[in-house]
């Protein structure tokens, strides 16, 4: 394992980083770390970095990744969720919304009604769940609505802001999980 020498300032600092994208549970983006460290912006940056390296150094099932847009996002790796999934708590969805949410993230942008026939009346409540949530967004047109993804549903999931690249993320994805069953 490489040694980062830093002094102690910068450790209390690279501390507080870790600690606010831990309680966070979603991405922060450089400015609000700035305001919790009281640290410049670039200052931030490096320190990222180094916490970066010592996540990867670690090899351990927790990651920091940076996002799109310098946001920065500390996870568990991919391939560890899948065995420790029933442990959480509770799920952030229930089965009902992610399964339209995971419809409308793959048939995007698609209308409100459309959905509805495919994936029943509940879609209705889902959908509003979904974008309290921050997940979707609803666009009118004409008596129905456009639905979509937003850069929220992309940072939380890890998931590509390109559709055309976040289609093939969610392809893979499917491939992998019906490969389990």
């Amino acid at each position: 394992m490489e040694c980062l020498e830093i002094n102690e300032l910068d450790k209390l600092l690279v501390n507080l980083i870790e600690a606010a994208l831990y309680v966070a549970g979603k991405p922060l983006d450089i400015c609000t770390l700035s305001s919790v460290t009281k640290a410049k912006p670039t200052r931030i940056q490096n320190l990222l970095q180094i916490l970066i390296k010592k996540y990867e150094n670690l090899d351990g099932p927790i990651q920091i990744l940076k996002l799109q847009g310098g946001r920065y996002v500390m996870q568990l790796r991919p391939e560890y969720g899948r065995h420790v999934k029933n442990l959480s708590n509770r799920p952030l969805l229930k089965q009902g919304p992610l399964k339209t949410l995971s419809f409308i993230a793959y048939r995007q942008p698609v209308t409100q009604a459309y959905v509805v026939q495919v994936r029943g009346s509940m879609t209705y409540k889902h959908v509003r769940l979904l974008k309290e949530m921050g997940f979707i967004e609803k666009k009118k047109m004409g008596r129905t609505k456009i639905l979509r993804t937003t850069t929220n549903f992309s940072d939380y999931f890890n998931l590509s802001r390109d559709f055309k690249t976040m289609k093939k993320q969610l392809e893979k994805m499917y491939e992998e999980i019906n490969s389990l069953n």
